[in-house]
Parts: C-alpha cells; sequence; structure tokens
C-alpha cells in the first residue's frame, strides 16, 4: 500500500511540473517588467532578467489589457507614447516591446480574483481607443496613460473603481530611482511624476484584488 502511494505521489509531481501554461484569458494584465538598473541605451537585458526571481526584482513600466475573442484570436488594448490608447494584436504589442538583440522583457500575467463583469471591463477600454497618450501623467479627459486606462475600465457592477489611486511611486524598493525613468521623462521633457496622484504599473502590480497566473506569451 505504501508502495502504490509513493508512485501515485511520484506520479502527481511529474503531472505538477510539466503542466502546461494556462491559455490567456479575456481581462488578463500585462505587467512589462525589465532589471532596476536597465539603460535605455543597452542593447540587451536578457541576463539581467535571467537572475531576476520575482516581479519585487523588476521595474514595472508598463500594463497592457488582453482582449481574447470568442474565435481565439488575441488582442491588447494599452495606452502607449508610440500609438496613444490603441487595440492591436499581440504580436504588435510583442514586437514594439521586442529588444534590439531579439529578446523580451519580463511579460507577467495577472488576472483579477474576481472576473464579474470583466467583459464590460474590457468593451470599456475598448471605447477608449483613439484617444492620445497622457504624457503629463496628469488629470485629463482625452488623453490616457496605460495604468490610467486601467483604472477607468476597470469598474464593479455597481460601477465603483476596481483598482486604487494613490500618490505615484517610481522608485526601486531601496529608495532610489531607476534610471529608466529618469531617462524617459527626461526625454519627454518633464520631471519624474513622483507622489503626483495617480496610478502606476508597480502599485497596480501588487493590488490585492489579482493573483498571478501562469501564462506564457512569448
Amino acid at each position: 500500500m505504501k508502495k502504490t502511494l509513493l508512485i501515485a505521489a511520484a506520479i502527481l509531481s511529474v503531472a505538477a511540473c510539466t503542466r502546461k501554461p494556462q491559455t490567456l484569458r479575456n481581462g488578463d494584465l500585462i505587467f512589462v517588467g525589465i532589471p532596476a538598473d536597465y539603460s535605455l541605451a543597452e542593447d540587451s537585458m536578457s541576463e539581467a532578467i535571467g537572475a531576476a526571481t520575482s516581479p519585487g526584482d523588476l521595474n514595472i513600466i508598463h500594463t497592457a489589457i488582453a482582449n481574447v475573442e470568442k474565435d481565439g484570436s488575441v488582442w491588447i488594448i494599452d495606452a502607449t507614447i508610440k500609438h496613444g490608447v490603441d487595440r492591436h494584436p499581440l504580436d504588435t504589442f510583442l514586437t514594439d516591446f521586442t529588444l534590439k538583440d531579439g529578446s523580451l522583457p519580463e511579460m507577467i500575467v495577472m488576472r483579477l480574483k474576481d472576473t464579474t463583469g470583466i467583459a464590460a471591463s474590457v468593451e470599456r477600454a475598448k471605447a477608449f481607443t483613439g484617444l492620445r497618450y497622457n504624457i503629463g501623467f496628469t488629470p485629463c479627459d482625452t488623453a490616457l496613460y496605460c495604468t490610467e486606462l486601467v483604472r477607468d475600465s476597470y469598474l464593479t457592477p455597481s460601477g465603483d473603481f476596481i483598482f486604487t489611486e494613490a500618490p505615484m511611486n517610481f522608485k526601486a524598493a531601496d529608495g532610489t530611482m531607476p534610471l529608466y525613468w529618469e531617462q524617459l521623462f527626461d526625454i519627454l521633457g518633464i520631471p519624474v511624476p513622483q507622489d503626483v496622484p495617480g496610478t502606476n504599473p508597480r502599485a497596480m502590480s501588487e493590488e490585492p484584488c489579482l493573483k498571478r497566473v501562469n501564462v506564457s506569451i512569448k
């Protein structure tokens, strides 16, 4: 009997280790992560990403919404400097974030624990397409930045925001400002909006309403 139980346990263990990644679902959020010391001048960051073991080791720089249609096609709805608020195929999203050496940043997929009304949230996000990117990260009715798009789209059935708004924090865990943000906002010609009321990818990825799921989109 003991031998049978040991064999069964071994089979279950192997099955768990070889379990295929889950499928991307409509309304999943994709967080793009890079090493905290990554520079926009670098050609590659694949080795640094390989050394990172959790989202806490990464600088989360972007949040995108997965729109999975009934026919299985995967689209991305997000707000970027390049496209503004746009809906495009997953391949376009991956191409936009592909590095010079052909590698990709870390793609962390998070899912709402309560998916009630998720389809309506995605439809709201679609309705925002065509708006400009909110470069100033300030309240604006005609422009949105990435997590602002998510917050304005993801509402409860009663119309309340699911994601919270708070002073934005772009700093690393040790209190330093990642070089990426300094370089990016220098290019934009504005100071890093540290402590400005709003949302940002790092804080959103840590919201208790989300759970990380094993989804590979590479």
